[in-house]
């Protein structure tokens, strides 16, 4: 998401030569804008989101008024979401506040824009020097990096995959795709995913890295390759692994695990059937489901 934002900053630059940035540097409560969201405003147009509604409207015309003034320095604006507040209203009434910085975005912010889409884990600080102007002691700062902090790995490359792939590439995820079979139409077809690659499932622990930002979700081909997968994975650190499949099918693979000495209270964190309830039918509908489990996982400690 970082890098599409500023690849249309990189766009938007060259063909207009003025913008204005508008960034998400603190949020509170139940601000529609969270840390990190970004607006980019040019003369003829704009792009991103710092949280809608008639905040966002009002701050967009008055990013507007500012493309029409000499340069200006980086300042914040505090928006507070309550009508009872005595200061800093944003005209909306669902609690919580957010403060969003300005900058003045020229050309000679490309070169830096060319980092941010190159060096990979690039550090961005916004603060009231500037964006990556190192200073002790800023009166305010936000730092970010480009890399997408949570990942996901799928494990099977079919049309389910490929579904869920795209629904993910909308959101705040790194994800990676994982199968067996040489030549399958689907993995071609997907341009969604950072990376793609045909591996021995028999050595499927050596591709995913364990950790708390770490999502794993298993929808290969059948039983046969679930129950290689699963009996892999089950015992590494993840914030999430779930598994597609009947409950029927799910049901008899987690007993013959329990059989060969699987312990129970391990195999009862699995999220399986995977995905959220919805009666899907589907593989766009089984995504959706899929990616919205995945969301509140992301965000139960909210």
């Amino acid at each position: 998401m970082i890098l599409d934002f500023y690849r249309r900053v990189c766009q938007t630059l060259q063909s207009e030569k003025r913008l204005v940035l508008m960034i998400v540097i603190a949020n509170e409560g139940s601000s529609p804008g969270r840390k990190g969201f970004k607006m980019a405003v040019a003369k003829n147009g704009m792009f991103g989101t710092i949280g809608g509604g008639i905040m966002e409207h009002k701050l967009v015309e008055y990013a507007q008024s500012l493309i029409n003034k000499p340069s200006f320095e980086p300042f914040i604006k505090h928006q507070i979401h309550d009508k009872s507040a005595l200061k800093d209203q944003s005209g909306m009434i669902c609690s919580g506040q957010q403060t969003i910085a300005f900058y003045d975005i020229k050309a000679d912010f490309l070169p830096l824009i060319n980092q941010i889409l190159t060096e990979e884990n690039f550090q961005i600080t916004y603060n009231n020097h500037g964006i990556n102007i190192l200073s002790e002691n800023p009166e305010w700062s936000f730092t970010e990096t480009n890399s997408l902090p949570q990942k996901v790995y799928i494990i099977g490359g079919g049309h389910v995959g490929l579904a869920l792939s795209e629904v993910l590439s909308r959101m705040d995820f790194e994800i990676h795709i994982l199968d067996h079979r040489e030549n399958l139409n689907t993995m071609e077809a997907n341009y969604f995913v950072t990376t793609k690659q045909i591996i021995d499932f028999e050595e499927i622990g050596n591709y995913i890295p364990e950790g708390n930002d770490v999502y794993v979700v298993i929808m290969s081909f059948g039983y046969r390759t679930d129950d290689i997968i699963i009996r892999r994975l089950i015992n590494k650190n993840f914030k999430y692994i779930g598994m597609l499949g009947s409950k029927e099918k799910i049901a008899t693979l987690f007993q013959n695990m329990i059989v060969d000495g699987f312990d129970k209270d391990t195999i009862a964190k699995v999220y399986a059937p995977i995905g959220i309830d919805i009666k899907s039918e589907t593989n766009q509908e089984i995504a959706i489901s899929v990616a919205a489990q995945l969301i509140r996982v992301k965000n139960q400690n909210r």
